[in-house]
Order: C-alpha cells, then sequence, then structure tokens
C-alpha cells in the first residue's frame, strides 16, 4: 500500500472492552468494523448536508491484512483516503495504527459501491464527488 496522500482523513479512538476476545486481543471482526467506521466518518466530513440522504455507500469487497493485535484501552490512529473511482465503485485504503507509536496494526483495501437509497440501484460517482473525496480539507 501507498503513504497516505495529503487527502487523507484520520481519526483516532480507543479500543474498548467489549472489542477484546478470547485470546485477550481485539477480535478480527473489529478491524472491519473500524475500517468502516472511518470511511463513513470521512464521508459525512466531505459531503455537504444537503446531499447526504441522496446517496449510501456499500462494500462490495474488503481485503484486510491483520499486522499486529491492539489491546483494549489502546488508542488507535484510522487513516482513510480514497484511489481511483470508476462508475458507481471506489478503491479506498485505510490503515490503523497505534497511535503512541505509530506501529501498523492493520491496512485494508475496499471496493465501495455508491447507491441510490431509494431504488437500490448503482449511481455513478460524478465529478463533484470524486473532488470531495480527494481535495485536502
Amino acid at each position: 500500500m501507498t503513504d497516505a496522500p495529503a487527502h487523507s482523513f484520520a481519526h483516532e479512538f480507543r479500543v474498548p472492552e467489549s472489542a477484546i476476545d478470547a485470546l485477550g486481543h481485539a477480535n478480527n471482526v473489529e478491524y472491519v468494523r473500524w475500517v468502516q467506521d472511518v470511511a463513513g466518518a470521512h464521508w459525512l466530513a466531505i459531503c455537504p448536508s444537503a446531499a447526504r440522504d441522496r446517496y449510501i455507500w456499500v462494500v462490495r469487497e474488503h481485503r484486510i491484512r491483520y499486522q499486529q493485535p491492539a489491546f483494549a484501552g489502546e488508542l488507535l490512529r484510522a487513516t482513510t483516503w480514497v484511489g481511483e473511482t470508476s462508475g458507481a465503485t471506489s478503491r479506498r485504503f485505510t490503515r490503523l495504527t497505534r497511535a503512541a507509536d505509530g506501529v501498523l496494526l492493520c491496512e485494508a483495501e475496499t471496493t465501495w459501491v455508491l447507491l441510490d437509497p431509494g431504488s437500490g440501484r448503482p449511481v455513478r460517482v460524478t465529478a463533484e464527488m470524486v473532488s470531495w473525496l480527494t481535495e485536502k480539507k
């Protein structure tokens, strides 16, 4: 995965005790949730409020590589950015790192599909949306 570009979006969060599995670290399903959460937070940060009800993103595919475990109480940084878009799809990259030392815990590549929430049909990603997704805010 390439370095995060200038238009990347990041937020931090603490690993809740509820994310911990029988092995004593965050369950892999939690990483998927965090990848989806940061994508949603990014969209809400860049999409004008008047347009939010007109679109919904759904996952077509996740590719996740787990590098290191996360533990309860740790502060993590989720960083995400959109790469290429084509038709109704976009490819989004995400990195989860431990905030204290920057150690990479997980990296993901997700293909998202833009839908009309009323019809459930794919909607083409417009040039305007691409600018929302790729311009530094």
